[in-house]
């Protein structure tokens, strides 16, 4: 599996600009979607926690068109953080080739387990997971007590292939 040909990814700190606006445009879509800014379960995602951030760009203009990063939870789990893909470019396949890009990274640094959480505002990120392969389990860490989120898992057994993630 491949990920978008038309796409180059790639791997960048957690406090790139550009992913800095990304994640302000998701975080500003999500607060519409629930009607309030306090829907972020435990603590947000920091420079400092974050292993992985990867930002998607248009090959032809360099635009970005989206984000995702990586948290490692333990030696062999990491969780899923802030996928977002800008409204234009959604159904394109870039979602889909950042998610197999983290995949990737996962996988090469030993992590065997993804897990990922979608709210109740969020039906698209639960059929994203769905599609991507990831199976609903017991919501897990500062998700457990949540009854509007639904957590999941993939198990990450096999490399994945994905053009190269440029530094």
């Amino acid at each position: 599996m491949q990920t978008h040909p038309k796409l180059t990814i790639r791997r960048t700190s957690w406090s790139n600009p550009v992913g800095r606006d990304l994640r302000a445009a998701q975080q500003s879509e999500l607060d519409a979607r629930y009607g309030h800014d306090g829907h972020e379960a435990g603590d947000p995602p920091t420079a400092s926690d974050i292993a992985v951030f990867l930002i998607a760009y248009e090959r032809a203009t360099g635009q970005p068109l989206g984000c995702g990063g990586l948290r490692w939870l333990d030696e062999k789990t990491a969780e899923v953080k802030r996928v977002y893909v800008l409204p234009y470019a959604r159904g394109s396949g870039v979602a889909s080739s950042i998610l197999l890009a983290l995949e990737a990274e996962a996988h090469g640094a030993g992590i065997t387990l993804v897990l990922a959480e979608a709210g109740s505002a969020q039906p698209d990120g639960k059929m994203f997971y769905e599609a991507a392969g990831y199976r609903e389990i017991p919501n897990f860490g500062p998700y457990q007590e949540l009854e509007e989120s639904v957590c999941y898992s993939k198990p990450i057994i096999a490399p994945v292939r994905v053009h190269a993630v440029a530094s």
